[in-house]
C-alpha cells in the first residue's frame, strides 16, 4: 500500500490533499482506462445535488482541450490526477507565488484565484475553487472581462457544516456550553439554566435563510430532530420535501417573527451584505437564537452585540465573523450566550475526499468538452 501511505503523509501537511486519489484509484486504477471517469462520482454527485451545465463546456467560446493546467499541490499529488486528464500537462503549484510564476501558458488552475495570477497567465480560461464563496474571486475585473469559466465547491461543504450548525443549535438550546463553563471552574451548579430555558428541539421552527447547498443540508437536519423547517431563497419557492415551506426574500420579516432558531447559510452578494442588522434582530422573538455559517459581513456586528447585551435575542453561535479573525479584546467575545468557531464548520475528516474527487471529475470535463459542475454565475457570485 505504498501509494496510501504517500497520500496519507502528504494529506498531513497539505489542506488540499488528494487523499481521495490513493484510495479511489487503488481499487481500479490498474484497469481503469485512462479517459473514464471515476466509477463512483455519479453517485456522490447525485448525493450532494450537484449540478451540471446545460450546455458542454466544449460550446464555450475559446474552449479548447486544455494543454497546460496548473494545480494547487506537489508532484506527488498532481500526478494521481493524471488518469483524469490525458495528455494534458498538470502543474504542480504548492503555493500561490508557485503558481503565478508557472501561470505563462496555461489554460485552466485548479486550486487558486487572485488578480496577479490571471494578469500573469493571459490564456487562462477555467478556474476551479476549493471553496464555496466564489465572491471575492469573482470581483477581479478580468474574470468577467475575459469570460473566464468559474466552478467551485457548492454543496460539497454542506453535510459538515450542517452537522457544525445542528452541535450550535444542540449546545444552545440545552446550554452545554454553559455547564462547560461550570465545569471548568469545578462547580456542580445543577440550577445553572431554569428547566424552562432547555429547550427540546421536536416542535420547534427552524428558519434556513439560503436554501442552497449548505442551507439544505442544515434543513435535512432539522427535519430529522423534528423541527418545522422554513426557508428562503432567491430563485423560487421550490424545495426538498423536508422543508415545510420555501418563501422569497421578502417574506424574510414574516417567517423570521415566527422562528425559534435562524440560520444564515447565505452567501455574500450587495443584497445580504448587512442583512441582519438591528431591525432584523428586533423582528426575532426575544426567545430565539441566531446562528451564522455564511459569511461575516451579512451581520452587523455592532448590532448583534446590541440585540445580545439588551436580551433582544437569546443567543448566537458563530462560525464566521466580521471582522474575521475576530481580534483579541473585541467585544464580540464577551456578549452574552455567544458560541464562536474560527470559521472551522467546514472541515472534517471526510472533506478533502468529496472535494478532490469533484475537482478531478471537473477536470475530466473540462478535458473532454462535457457540461461542467457547479458553474458559478459570475454575475451574481454565487
Amino acid at each position: 500500500m505504498p501509494i496510501m501511505r504517500r497520500a496519507m503523509t502528504q494529506t498531513a501537511r497539505f489542506g488540499f490533499a488528494v487523499l481521495f486519489l490513493a484510495a479511489a484509484l487503488m481499487p481500479f486504477g490498474a484497469t481503469l482506462a485512462r479517459d473514464m471517469p471515476d466509477p463512483g462520482i455519479d453517485q456522490l454527485i447525485e448525493q450532494l445535488g450537484l449540478r451540471a451545465a446545460k450546455a458542454p463546456v466544449s460550446e464555450r467560446a475559446g474552449w479548447s482541450k486544455p494543454e497546460r493546467v496548473i494545480v494547487r499541490g506537489d508532484a506527488e499529488q498532481v500526478d494521481a490526477l493524471g488518469p483524469f486528464a490525458p495528455g494534458v500537462e498538470l502543474v504542480p503549484a504548492p503555493t500561490l507565488e508557485d503558481a503565478v510564476a508557472a501561470a505563462a501558458g496555461a489554460d485552466a488552475v485548479i486550486g487558486f484565484c487572485a488578480e496577479a495570477l490571471l494578469d500573469a497567465g493571459a490564456d487562462i480560461r477555467w478556474l476551479q475553487l476549493p471553496y464555496a464563496g466564489a465572491e471575492r474571486c469573482v470581483s477581479i475585473p478580468a474574470v468577467a472581462e475575459r469570460d473566464i469559466l468559474v466552478t467551485n465547491a457548492q454543496r460539497i461543504y454542506g453535510p459538515e457544516i450542517a452537522e457544525h450548525v445542528l452541535a450550535m443549535m444542540l449546545s444552545l438550546t440545552r446550554g452545554l456550553h454553559l455547564y462547560a463553563e461550570a465545569q471548568g471552574r469545578g462547580v456542580w451548579e445543577r440550577e445553572l439554566i431554569p428547566e424552562d430555558k432547555l429547550w427540546e428541539l421536536e416542535g420547534k421552527t427552524l428558519l434556513v435563510v439560503g436554501l442552497g447547498g449548505i442551507g439544505t443540508e442544515v434543513a435535512r437536519l432539522g427535519h430529522a430532530m423534528g423541527m418545522r423547517v422554513t426557508a428562503t431563497r432567491n430563485s423560487s419557492r421550490r424545495g426538498p420535501g423536508f422543508v415545510d415551506y420555501v418563501g422569497l426574500a421578502d417574506e424574510l420579516p414574516k417567517l423570521t417573527s415566527e422562528a425559534d432558531i435562524v440560520v444564515n447559510a447565505t452567501p455574500l452578494t450587495p443584497q445580504t451584505r448587512g442583512l441582519f442588522d438591528a431591525g432584523y434582530f428586533e423582528s426575532m422573538k426575544p426567545a430565539a437564537y441566531f446562528i451564522n455559517v455564511g459569511r461575516g459581513p451579512s451581520v452587523v456586528t455592532s448590532d448583534l452585540i446590541e440585540a445580545l447585551e439588551a436580551g433582544r435575542i437569546a443567543g448566537a453561535g458563530l462560525d464566521v465573523t466580521d471582522p474575521e479573525p475576530l481580534p483579541e479584546g473585541h467585544p464580540l467575545w464577551k456578549a452574552p450566550n455567544v458560541i464562536i468557531t474560527p470559521h472551522i464548520s467546514a472541515l472534517s475528516d471526510l472533506r478533502s475526499g468529496r472535494l478532490w474527487r469533484v475537482m478531478a471529475e471537473n477536470l475530466r470535463r473540462y478535458t473532454a468538452g462535457e457540461p461542467m459542475l457547479s458553474v458559478v454565475d459570475v454575475r451574481r457570485g454565487y
